[in-house]
Order: structure tokens, then sequence, then C-alpha cells
């Protein structure tokens, strides 16, 4: 068959199929939005919307082959026989790929034909392929890889994470903190939320250890998912987390597709350039994925979803990552800096407290008000200076956020330890019914002599202000008794502090203004001289 015929052949099998943006990134905003018409297009179709769906996605680390796998799963859903692998001389269509170093998948897509494939027990399902952003791009924040793999996760009945040469530490760890993101997500937490997954390593170098294929993944992947007692618990906890998450675990390991695949810039997925350990591996491959009999059909609390239900949960998921319902993930580093400099925080207010106890704690006397406001500046510069003293992650311009948090407390922090000050100060405690006494005082007096001159209105309107200070003064006693309508006795107190502080305080300073101090105090009366001083100056 010529090279023309193949590609022919091909675009016949493919049609007018293509790949489909279902979640568009926005790279400035750093957010996604769904694309409701094309997934309605693509799930709403009549001979699919009433199936159960099977859904297959691939996420994983940018440029790590994800679009190219695909293309070869996508051959093998239009051919669905054994020479689905292709001829030697076909190029790869399908999902966009190409080679290089700079990312080319934005999103999520999903191929535009949804396949209708009979299982062996002659139930029909709908099998949907989704392409999913690599992570850990440099365009990428930890949020957006964790909303996108969760959303891939989430949605997927299968979901293949895409490794290249073998498991890390830091690959579990990115695994555990991407499907605890999903799970946040979701309404429901199930024992297990999510269904298979599928850790497929390409470029494995190690065939002497673990060979190639399901078997030999299964056997390294149970040795690197063990939980041994003497492990580290952080490191027991990443392990037991995967295990609580997938209700199945699978492990396929890849060779490495040949130096022509990987160095050769025209490379268009033609057999005859790929390694025969490759192509021997991937035709083991793609049919464990979507053969018929190994189709897993996608559920949410146990009950199979159809095309249609998964369409609402999309819906239903995005709403969710587009809201700000949800923590936002950070880098290892970020998090790091923060609990760093909340310990510090933390340090150099618990050591402010300790002070301010000692000088105007629970079981100390009154101290000035005066007095007061200079121990706390000294105290909150001696805070401050034993936050900056401690060693902190994250940079200057990143912990003098944290410091102006720490010096927001301490300036809260003293607020309540001038009011508890306040409080053992007798008159202060008493200003509330001593207020009320003026005022009783004053519209008393206010209504003897307006009622004696005849201005009889406004002796009745003193005599009514009289009475509610005195009905207030009775609340107020009877609140501070009682504990009760605490509410009330506050708005008591808050009137009486405003009456004070307007009115009395100003008259009374206006008051000694114009009437010195010293001439309250009688002056000594000059002494007369005696008869016996007289006579000893004569």
């Amino acid at each position: 068959m010529t090279r023309d015929e193949e590609e022919d052949d091909l675009l016949e099998e493919v049609g007018v199929a293509r790949p489909v943006q279902i979640v568009v990134a926005d790279e400035e905003e750093h957010s996604f939005s769904l694309q409701e018409e094309a997934l309605e297009r693509l799930l709403l179709q009549e001979e699919v919307q009433d199936l159960n769906v099977v859904v297959v996605s691939v996420a994983g680390a940018f440029r790590k082959g994800k679009s190219f796998l695909l293309d070869f799963m996508l051959r093998f859903m239009y051919k669905q026989s054994d020479s689905w692998v292709g001829g030697e001389e076909q190029p790869l269509t399908g999902f966009t790929w190409r080679g290089g170093c700079e990312r080319e998948t934005t999103g999520i897509l999903a191929w535009s034909e949804v396949f209708v494939v009979e299982k062996p027990d002659g139930s029909k399902v709908a099998v949907l392929l989704i392409d999913t952003q690599g992570a850990f791009d440099s365009q990428s924040t930890i949020k957006d890889c964790a909303t996108l793999f969760a959303l891939s996760t989430m949605t997927s009945s299968v979901q293949v994470y895409n490794l290249s040469q073998n498991v890390q530490e830091d690959d579990l760890q990115h695994l555990q903190l991407f499907t605890e993101y999903g799970r946040l997500a979701m309404e429901e937490v199930y024992e297990k939320p999510f269904q298979t997954l599928m850790f497929l390593i390409r470029d494995w170098s190690y065939p002497y250890e673990h060979p190639y294929g399901l078997e030999g993944g299964l056997s390294f992947l149970e040795k690197r998912l063990q939980v041994k007692q003497n492990q580290h618990e952080e490191l027991q906890n990443v392990r037991k987390h995967i295990h609580s998450c997938f209700s199945n675990i699978s492990c396929f390991l890849l060779p490495h597709p040949g130096l022509k695949v990987a160095t050769n810039p025209h490379f268009d997925g033609r057999l005859r350039d790929i390694d025969e350990e490759f192509k021997k591996e991937l035709v083991n491959l793609v049919p464990t994925l979507l053969s018929p009999e190994n189709l897993v059909e996608k559920e949410i609390g146990g009950v199979k979803i159809t095309c249609r239900d998964l369409l609402h949960y999309f819906k239903a998921y995005m709403k969710i990552y587009q809201g700000e319902e949800l923590p936002h993930p950070k880098s290892m580093l970020q998090a790091t800096a923060e609990a760093n400099n909340l310990a510090a925080v933390a340090g150099a207010k618990d050591m402010y407290n300790k002070s301010m106890e000692q000088v105007c704690g629970g079981d100390k006397p009154y101290i000035s008000p005066s007095e007061l406001e200079r121990r706390h500046t000294e105290l909150r510069q001696a805070s401050v200076r034993h936050f900056r003293s401690v060693k902190k992650m994250g940079g200057e311009d990143f912990c003098r956020r944290y410091q102006e948090q720490l010096e927001a407390e301490l300036d809260e922090a003293y607020a309540n330890f001038s009011k508890h000050n306040d409080g053992k100060n007798i008159f202060y405690a008493a200003r509330t019914p001593a207020t009320l006494f003026a005022v009783m005082f004053v519209m008393y007096v206010m209504s003897m002599v307006t009622g004696f001159v005849g201005i009889n209105t406004v002796a009745t309107l003193c005599n009514l202000v009289m009475g509610a200070a005195l009905t207030a003064l009775c609340i107020w006693a009877y609140v501070k008794y009682s504990g009760e309508f605490r509410e009330v006795g506050g708005v008591i107190d808050q009137v009486a502090e405003t009456l004070w502080e307007q009115v009395f305080s100003k008259l009374f300073e206006v008051a000694r203004s114009k009437v010195p101090l010293a001439s309250l105090i009688p002056t000594p009366r000059p002494r007369l001289a005696s008869n016996n001083n007289v006579k000893k100056k004569n």
C-alpha cells in the first residue's frame, strides 16, 4: 500500500473527527472555563447520550508523550482488529503532538467522536478519550496543575498517570496532592472516590529487574507502594492515601521508542522509525485499556453514569473549581515558607502575651493607661525584633506580610489588655451609673427651674429624660446582677460612655480651665505682728 493510499485510508477512518477543547485555560488569569456547547454536542448525541460511559484520560507531566499515546488508542478504537497498529509508513494523526521541549496541549481536550463498543455480555457502552494539559510547565501554577489533574481524575473511569523512567517520591506526593484536591471538590466522599489508576512508566530502563509490560509493572508497583514499619510516617501516609483513593491500581512498563523518535525533528509517528520492543509492548498496552472485556464504566457513588450524567458532573465540578470554596494548592516551598513564618508569628505573639500578663494580667492591680501604653510599645518592638531574628524561608518581601500580620495581631491584643485593665478601675466600672445619676440630677434641677418660671413643656421633657435615665439605670443594674440581656447592657454602657466623653468630660475641662484649681485652695492669711515684737524693735 502506497503512502497516499494509507493516508486516505486513515482519513476515511477518522472522517471529520478531531480533538475538541472542552476545558479552556486562561493563562493570564490562571483560570479554566468549560466549553459547555462543545461538551453538549459531544455527550448529547442521540446514539450515545443514554449509554453508560467509559472515560479514559491520560495525565502527567508535560512533554512526556501523552498525546502520542492517545493517537495509538484512536487507531485501536477505529480498527478493532489484530492489525490495528497500522502500517510501517503510516503517519500518526489524531490528537495534536510534536517533538520538542515546549508544551503542546492546553486545558482538556476530548476526541469529537464518542465510540460505541459492545461488551462481551452484549451491553453497549460509549467510550470517550481525553487528553490533559501537561503538568509542571513554565506557565502553570500548582493550582492550575492540581485543578486539571483532579478534574480529569474525577470525570474519568481510567486515569493513566504518564511518568518517565521511574516512579519517584515527588510523583507520589503530587498524586496525593492532586487527588486530595479532587476529593475536596466532591460533594460526598466515598470510601474510594476514584476508580482505576494506571501508572504508565515510559522509557523503562531496568527490564532485568522488572520486565516490560503489565506483570513487571505490577511487581514493581507493589514494591514501590509497599507500606513498611520502618518507613517515615510521611512516606507511609502518601502510600496509604493513594490506596484509599482508587479502587484499582495497576502499572505498565513501556520501553523507550528509540533515538529516531527522540531526536528526529521530522518524526511523524511512522512505525518504521519506532523500536520493535516499543511496538511489541504498545500492542499489549492499548488493548489492556480499551478492549471490550477490559473497559471500565464510569461510576460515581457506586452508580454507573451515562453520557448525559457526565455532562452534569462536568458542569458541577467546574463550578466548584471556578469558585473560592476550595483552598489553593501551593508549591512545597510556598507551603513550607508559610508554615515557617506562621510559627515565627506565633512565637513572637506568645512572648508578647506572656510579658503583658506580667504587667496587667488577671491578678495584677490596675495600671495607668499611659504606663500600659508605654510597656506595650516596648514589648511590641521586642516581639517584632524576635520575629525578625528567627530564620525564615520565603525572602524579605514574603516575610514582610507576616510581620505586618504580627503587628496587627499585637495591636488587637493590646486593645484587649487595655479593656481588661480598665475593668479593674473601680471608677471606670462606675462610669455608667455615675453618668446616669448625673443626667438625672441635671434633669431634676432643670425641671425644678423651668417649672418654677412657668415653662412647663421643658419641665415635662426634663422629667421624661430623668425617668428614662432612671429606667436605664435599673435595667443596667439588673443586667450586671443577673448576666442576662447582655446586649442591652452593652448598649446602655455605650450610650453612657458617649455622654461621658462628649458632654460631661468636656464640661469638666471647660470648668477647670475657667476656674483655676489654685483659686479653690484658700490662701494663708498674713500674721499680725505681736506686741512683744514691737517692743523688741523699740
